[in-house]
């Protein structure tokens, strides 16, 4: 759903940071937000608060409740497994995109990313970046403006679940490995197979992001 910009600066930091805090996991999912000590917290007062929690009402990052509280969302495993869905459609999409526009620079590009990924492989936030550098570099590539909206739409709602997709080396390993064939495959300009590579690869990652919440008093399955 459409929103308005903020409409001054306090309020699209105080924003911004409630962002951060429940995209990082910062904000536990399920925990209410109260007003009065959530603008003590922040160092403001609660205009600005009352606009950035709409704000995320209308994202889906807050949940208004039928009594007039709002919640940060439980994970829902459902709704983990649609987004993965989606986005690995889009991925997939802009990898074959991708293939027919990529010039020997990009390819280059594209490479220096994974071998900068193969030397942070053992430490799970740099690696996650990396990777998200990479996804972004075909994105831009690709250049459908179509899917880099909605592939931006999803990736924001996914932040909460990235941390449970690359907790374990094996993981990494695994993701750093399809990386690797997914940028061969665009410089071979072999759509069919950058594709294959990406809608897998992202399906993985859903895999994964499940398997590590599955059980959570967090999640609702």
């Amino acid at each position: 759903m459409a929103y308005a910009p903020a409409r001054n600066t306090g309020a699209h930091l105080v924003y911004a940071e409630l962002k951060r805090q429940i995209l990082s996991l910062e904000l536990k999912p399920g925990t209410r937000i109260y007003e009065p000590a959530m603008a003590a917290a922040l160092q403001v007062s609660r205009t600005p608060l009352r606009e950035a929690i709409r704000r995320l009402i209308s994202e889906s990052l807050l949940e208004q409740q039928p009594t007039g509280g709002v919640l940060v969302p439980v994970l829902d495993a459902a709704a983990i497994s649609e987004l993965y869905e989606v986005r690995a459609a889009i991925e997939s999409l802009m990898a074959r995109g991708a293939c027919a526009k990529a010039t020997p620079a990009d390819i280059e590009t594209l490479r220096g990313i994974v071998e900068r990924n193969a030397a942070m492989v053992k430490f799970a936030d740099d690696a996650m970046n990396h990777g998200k550098s990479l996804h972004d570099k075909i994105a831009e590539i690709d250049g459908n403006s179509w899917s880099q909206r909605f592939h931006d739409q999803i990736a924001s709602q996914m932040e909460r679940y990235r941390h449970f997709t690359n907790n374990t080396q094996e993981r990494r390993d695994r993701a750093l490995a399809e990386h690797r064939i997914l940028v061969e495959a665009v410089a071979a300009d072999d759509p069919e197979k950058a594709a294959r590579i990406a809608f897998d690869h992202v399906i993985g990652a859903r895999d994964e992001a499940l398997r590590a919440i599955s059980g959570s008093s967090l999640v609702i399955t």
